[in-house]
């Protein structure tokens, strides 16, 4: 090359250069002028708020404490950087676990820590893992001054004399929303510390779903936990939090990735639309839910503070939607081709719009709704309904309880069943009938335990509560396991486009082949886990603060399902499992852990005390009898109830025992005619192998007979050609070894 050649070229690439650093420059610029205006829109929306809500003009009545208006400004300010910082922290773990694609090795070396052929983090992914530290530090920070606030505004006291003194730590415990504030605290802190040092993707995944945990205690103790229908509320704020956090977050980091000028940006805009669009659905179900749970009254939509900001949110909630439908229609196209400007504008306006509308909600959760109406009972403040009337098979019926957590979990679970069905069908691919009927069939037992009177009763009357627990943990698994749902989901989901990359296919197999999978679908685990479980729970002080909270309530429900589930899975598990016991294995574990459930029976009927004594005596029925007795039926139920789902589970494990030899046979029958056909190799037929290994025993054994009795004649005539085949028709090994008469 001549050096004028060398020289232009040198000149180009520092063009190139200083192109690229102005291009940074410029994008950096663009991020943080985003993120002031966002900041100051969500500022003026949240102190609006507060002003309309009148959460900060109230009236200080004299003798009454006050915490002074440091507090009664710092507290929602507080919550403000917190819920920020803490969408912050979701969008830049999932950027970096979900949205960003995984790197593959291109003839050179793996990264370090991955195993061949596995995807790596990328580099821009690694910087978001980094900035998740950063985020969830301030979100740490930001929860526990929120939870100084906390404490000051409940004791009516300056934050000065609460800092001071010693009531921080003395209320901490024994307030719902200070524990909760604290177990904040404690998880972003360890999210920030394994963030700096967190490389793999299966890591940074779990950091994901931990910091996801850490959204919920809060909002969980907040309005919802008292109010009037706080069974309906308690789920609705949860599912509210779990699909804004990654809605906003996530558009955050797309939108500051375009704006720097990164790659893949293309890639990881559609995989955020496809996300959003499914989290605009369930923050707009989870908030119908939650107006309707707290305003049963429409007109109180107008007539309240709480109703007009609530007005607000649905309106920013509508700006939502139509700038979504609008990406979804007009930018993600022109972003396919390599026209990022228009989705960056629009990408950067939306940014404003959903920072002020989480100033708007913060203010909201700093209004009061309006109080319930009708007159409160003792027994409705306990389970937010009141005493119903005396028990009969028809009111068990009837008298349904609708309980949000399940109706949602039924219908996601039977919706994407059947989109997985449909898509196999379309393709011409063919799916068992009996198997989608079983799947339906489970959970038709779970909404015939949790959506009717039974759920009702079970509040209320141990012996019903019994019912539902053998249901969910006994019964209905078994369905759902013969369902087969992880075998639908890994036919039905596409791979990855990329390759090296992980989709919800190649998660779901890297789940079913982890050391945790490994560990606890082991079949001794999973035993411990369904039997110890239920004796745990009754005989400590676990049951009666599961029955008090309602949290504790759905704790404990899910635990008896998933329980059943994993167990079942060992035992009658159509999908794959690490470790899978042969059918004998199975029929002697299915008998030696029923009886388990008998003892429990008999050890309930033999108490003379109560279980929960002081929730039964609390909610206890004036037409039931007494609370002693009502456990004594309950262990009655237990121990009969065991009868029926190992009827049933003997009946699968027949027929499946019975399909999987028809299926070794044909199996064996094809690699027959595959060996004997030309060109095929005959030690691929594994019973032509046994058959001549039989044969040559024979044969040996008769040169043996006749080289030892060389003098004496034979004892009869010379087997014939087709003894072999005799002897495989007969089945037994133990034939190999003798010589033929």
């Amino acid at each position: 090359m001549s050096k004028g050649a060398a020289g232009r070229d040198a000149a180009g690439r520092d063009a190139a250069g200083r192109g690229a650093g102005a291009v940074g420059r410029s994008g950096v610029l663009a991020v943080a002028r985003t993120a002031a205006a966002a900041s100051v829109a969500a500022v003026v929306v949240l102190v609006a708020g507060l002003i309309l809500g009148g959460s900060v003009t109230e009236k200080v009545i004299p003798g009454l404490g006050d915490a002074g208006v440091v507090t009664r400004w710092g507290l929602p300010g507080s919550r403000m950087v917190m819920d920020l910082a803490a969408t912050l922290t979701i969008g830049t773990l999932l950027a970096a676990a979900v949205l960003l694609p995984l790197e593959t090795a291109r003839g050179g070396r793996q990264a370090a820590g991955a195993r061949q052929g596995t995807g790596t983090l990328s580099a821009d992914a690694v910087g978001y893992l980094r900035a998740a530290s950063w985020t969830a530090a301030a979100w740490a920070a930001a929860a526990a001054a929120n939870l100084v606030f906390t404490v000051a505004d409940v004791l009516g006291q300056p934050v000065g004399e609460v800092v001071t003194g010693s009531e921080l730590s003395s209320y901490v415990g024994s307030l719902p929303q200070g524990t909760a504030l604290m177990l904040v605290v404690l998880l972003a802190v360890v999210v920030a510390l394994l963030a700096r040092t967190t490389t793999t993707p299966a890591a940074t995944f779990g950091l994901l779903a931990l910091a996801g945990a850490a959204l919920l205690p809060p909002p969980l103790t907040g309005h919802s936990a008292s109010a009037a229908n706080h069974s309906v509320a308690v789920t609705g704020v949860a599912l509210h939090v779990a699909a804004i956090a990654p809605w906003v977050g996530g558009l955050i980091v797309v939108a500051a990735h375009a704006l720097l000028g990164r790659d893949r940006l293309p890639v990881m805009a559609e995989r955020f639309s496809r996300m959003a669009l499914w989290c605009y659905v369930t923050v707009g179900v989870s908030g119908f839910v939650n107006v309707i749970s707290r305003l049963p009254d429409p007109a109180e939509m107008v007539d309240t503070d709480y109703g007009r900001l609530a007005l607000g949110k649905i309106a920013a909630f509508a700006v939502l939607g139509y700038v979504g439908w609008w990406h979804r229609n007009r930018t993600l196209p022109a972003l396919a081709d390599r026209r990022p400007w228009a989705f960056t504008r629009l990408a950067s306006a939306e940014v404003v719009v959903m920072a002020s509308t989480v100033g708007l909600a913060v203010a909201l959760a700093r209004t009061a709704p309006p109080p319930p109406t009708g007159e409160e009972t003792p027994v409705k403040a306990l389970v937010g309904f009141d005493m119903p009337p005396e028990l009969t098979a028809g009111r068990l019926a009837q008298l349904g309880q609708f309980d949000f957590t399940f109706a949602a979990l039924v219908a996601v679970l039977g919706g994407v069943y059947l989109a997985g069905v449909v898509r196999l069908r379309r393709r011409g691919d063919s799916w068992p009938m009996g198997r989608t009927v079983s799947w339906f069939v489970g959970l038709l037992t779970i909404l015939l335990v949790t959506e009717t009177g039974v759920a009702k009763y079970s509040q209320i009357l141990f012996s019903v509560h019994m019912v539902q627990h053998m249901v969910l943990n006994m019964l209905t698994p078994i369905f759902l396991v013969v369902g087969a749902p992880v075998t639908l989901a890994l036919r039905a989901l596409k791979p990855a486009a990329i390759r090296g990359d992980r989709g919800p296919r190649e998660w779901l197999t890297a789940a079913l082949h982890s050391r945790f999978t490994a560990i606890i679908a082991h079949p001794a685990v999973a035993t411990v886990i369904f039997v110890a479980g239920t004796f745990v729970l009754y005989f400590t002080s676990l049951f009666e603060s599961a029955m008090r909270n309602h949290l504790g309530h759905i704790a404990m429900t899910l635990h008896f399902l998933l329980a059943g589930s994993l167990f079942f899975w060992v035992l009658l598990g159509v999908d794959p499992a690490p470790k899978k016991l042969p059918y004998p294995g199975r029929l002697m574990l299915l008998f030696v852990t029923m009886p388990f459930h008998a003892f429990f029976g008999i050890a309930l009927m033999n108490l003379s005390q109560p279980l929960a004594r002081g929730w039964y005596q609390a909610v206890d029925p004036p037409w039931g009898g007494t609370v002693l007795n009502d456990q004594h039926n309950g262990g009655a139920i237990a121990w009969g109830f065991g009868e029926i789902p190992t009827f049933i589970v003997l009946i699968f494990l027949a027929f499946q025992w019975y399909f999987d030899d028809q299926r070794q046979a044909r199996r064996l029958d094809r690699r027959a005619d595959r060996a004997g056909a030309p060109g095929g190799d005959p030690r691929d037929d594994e019973l032509a192998a046994y058959n001549a290994r039989l044969a040559k025993l024979a044969e040996r054994d008769r040169a043996a007979k006749g080289g030892g009795e060389k003098d004496e004649p034979t004892a009869g005539p010379e087997p014939e050609p087709e003894l072999a085949e005799a002897v495989e028709g007969d089945g037994h090994d133990d034939d190999a070894g003798k010589a033929p008469s």
